[in-house]
Order: structure tokens, then sequence, then C-alpha cells
């Protein structure tokens, strides 16, 4: 096999690959034996005559689209792994040269791995925030953790009052008309929280536990919905239940309920370390954030649209599967928004660019400081997953495809050179 390679524009590569006559010829009976059982030739059982019959009936032809799939499979990919081609794409085949005692000769023409200019990467600056923990931040903290662990206790002595939970029977109309989505039984909402239209929540203050109250809003001007945007609609709402938030006393009991300390002093030192601890991963994560993006700002890279492309479709799928956990797809969500699919891509296509850029751009620094994953992180790795998914190292590794094994590996020289940026910038 010989192979001759030509440069094209926007990272574009065009081989010319031959395959001998003879390897070919391989191919061909390779072909010949996949589908020789439905070829029907006078004078010989189906699928029993020879490959030279079956030649000679029907023409040679008749083999070539399986035996160009297997040559093109096999010499492509030799010809891209002896030649350090990184393909990010498919290749456009098409075929020079073929014919019985001949080279079989075709051309693949691929997009590639774009080639980055590195420019500074070392010696950069950027803000580090100091990370300080107040007592007020602390007593936050603690109210959240209240509320988390408060209780709905039911009202039956007074009118519905700002924060309440109520469980409501509605039917929204307008001109007289109900409208899709107007309608429930049982729906349960926190008063005061901004859930509904605005306006209509308020109007449910001072109502009675089993009354009816007639809400008169209006759709803003922006709702998501074309036939109700700037619409005046009517609510008949019945209040089925009022329940109010009761908050736990926060003492040395409340501290033993929810926590593994027995007084309040100890929870609120051990509540001060978490918040200074995370506060101090954001300050980190924000740090190290500004210096890969200072690092990739600085470099240089033509970046192919069909890499764009590709992150575009992994960000929209990630996003349909977010939204399939929330009980909708991505069809429904873009209904509602009445959105086209396209001008979402179009609000995402900047991040994924920047994404591709910014993998390309760390993919050179570890190339250039000849950052490698050794056997031992690997291991280390494999160990601290084993231990979260609670199973045995052994037993994981018996799962991992090919695919997880690179994965697994790319994480981890990702992090040592993020960890080298970070070491020598300034901050």
């Amino acid at each position: 096999m010989s192979v001759k390679i030509e440069k094209m524009e926007k990272n574009t590569v065009k081989l010319e690959i031959q395959v001998e006559a003879k390897a070919f010829d391989e191919y061909l009976n390779k072909a010949f034996l996949k589908n020789k059982s439905r070829f029907n030739i006078p004078g010989f059982r189906k699928g029993k005559a020879p490959r030279a019959m079956v030649e000679r009936y029907y023409g040679e032809h008749v083999l070539y689209e399986d035996a160009i799939n297997f040559a093109c499979a096999d010499a492509y990919d030799k010809a891209i792994d002896e030649n350090n081609i990184e393909p990010v794409d498919r290749p456009e085949i098409d075929i020079v040269q073929i014919g019985s005692g001949k080279d079989f000769i075709f051309t693949a023409t691929v997009t590639v791995k774009p080639e980055v200019v590195l420019g500074d990467y070392k010696g950069l600056e950027a803000k580090k925030e100091e990370v300080v923990v107040t007592d007020d931040d602390v007593e936050e903290e603690l109210k959240r953790i209240a509320e988390r662990n408060s209780k709905l206790i039911s009202i039956e002595d007074r009118p519905v009052q700002d924060g309440d939970t109520v469980n409501i029977d509605f039917e929204g109309s307008v001109d007289g008309v109900k409208f899709e989505g107007g309608t429930a039984k049982g729906y349960t909402l926190v008063v005061g929280s901004g859930t509904f239209i605005p306006g209509f929540e308020d109007q449910l203050i001072g109502a009675e536990l089993g009354s009816e109250v007639d809400v008169n809003v209006t759709f803003p001007e922006d709702y998501h919905s074309e036939d109700l945007k700037g619409k005046a609609a009517l609510f008949k709402v019945k209040i089925n239940e009022i329940k109010k938030k009761e908050l736990p006393e926060i003492n040395d009991e409340f501290a033993s309920d929810v926590s593994e300390f027995e007084t309040l002093d100890e929870f609120k030192a051990d509540i001060r370390k978490k918040l200074t601890e995370r506060a101090q991963a954001q300050a980190d994560r924000k740090f190290e954030d500004e210096i890969i993006k200072k690092a990739v700002d600085n470099a240089q890279c033509d970046i192919p649209e069909v890499m764009v492309n590709r992150r575009l479709d992994a960000m929209l799928n990630q996003f349909d599967l977010q939204l399939r956990y929330q009980g909708m797809s991505l069809e429904s969500y873009l209904k509602m928004m009445g959105m086209e699919e396209s001008k979402l891509r179009e609000d995402y296509r900047e991040s994924a660019y920047e994404d591709v850029k910014t993998q390309l751009v760390m993919d050179k620094i570890a190339e250039v400081e000849n950052i490698e994953v050794t056997p031992e992180e690997y291991e280390e790795e494999l160990k601290q997953m084993a231990d979260r998914y609670n199973q045995p190292v052994e037993e994981m590794k018996k799962h991992l495809r090919s695919d997880d094994i690179e994965y697994i590996k790319d994480s981890i020289e990702r992090r040592k050179t993020i960890a080298l940026l970070v070491e020598n910038a300034k901050a």
C-alpha cells in the first residue's frame, strides 16, 4: 500500500491511497464469501458456484461494493495511523481506479484536527478572591437548614397570608373561553413565590378556607404563549387548604437533631469550616477558569465547523436529557418557548466554539509540556471511582470500554494540565 498526502485549505487533507492488485483481489474474495449464498447460477445449487463462474455470469462489478468497503476501511485506517493524521469527521471517498488485475486506487478527503499556535500560557495573572466567612454567613446557613427542616401546619382559623402554602383548584379563561394549561385541581402553591402570573398570588391573600375567589390578571407581553401575550384573563380559584411553615427553634436540641453534634456551638463551627472549604473551592475554580481563558485567548486556531457542530449536538443532547429528568423533552420545551431548534443552536454556538477551542489548546499544552498519565495515576483514579460507586476495582474494570478508559485518562491529563497553568500563574 502507498499513500500520497495533499494538504488542502481549512484543515482538510486529501489522501490518495493505492492498494496493490493482489491485496484487492483478497478483498474481492472476501466480498464473494459474504454474498455467495445469494447467487443463483444455472447448473449450480444456489450459493455453490465458484467465484470465477459468478464473475463471468454477473460481471466482476457485482462484488465491487463490498470489496470497496472492506478495502477502504482497512487501508484508510492504516494510512491515518501510519501518517499520524487525526480526523475529526468521516472521510469523503472517491474511486480513482478499480478493475481485475489493477491496483485499487481511491482518495479520502477528510477534515483533520487543526494545528494550534500557542501564545503565553505561563506566568499569566488573574485575581484570586480572599475567602472570608462571617458570623452572618453562618447564621444564614443555619436559617437555610432550619427552613429545610420546617413543618407545614394546617390553618383553619384565619385567611391566606403571604408565605402560606395553599392547595387550590383553578380554572382560567380569556374572554370567557378556557385556554390550554389554565385549569388544574389540587395544585400546591406558595403564596409570594412568584410562581404564577404577576398579581395572581397577591389576590389570594385574605381568602378564607373553602372560599372561591375571582382572580383577574393580564399575561405579560413576553409570555411564552403567543396566544396569551398581553391578554386579560379571569381565574376562578377555590381555596382547598391553607398551611403555614413552622420553623424549629435553633438551639442545642436542633443541632443534635440535624447533625452529628451535641451543641449548637459545635454545629456552628462545623458549618463555618464547610462554608470556608466551599468558598475556597469556588475561589480556586474561578481563578483556574480565568487562567485557562487567558491561555485560550492567547492561542490561535482555525476551528473546523464540524467540530463546533458536534459539540453543539452533545450540548443539546445533554440539555434534552436534563429536560427529560424533569418530565419534559427538548421538542416540548421548544414548542412551549415558541422557538425553533436552529435558534437554540445559534444561542449555544459561541459556547460550543469556546469549549472546542479550550479542549484543543489544553491538548496542545499537554503535548508541548509532555504531560502524560502514568499507570499509577490511572490506577489511583480507578480506585477513587470504585470507592465512589462502592464496588471492587477489579469488578469495575470488567465493565470499562475502550472509550471509558480513554475518557478517564483524558480527565487526568486535563487536571494535570490545569495544575501546570495554575502553578505557573500569578495571583
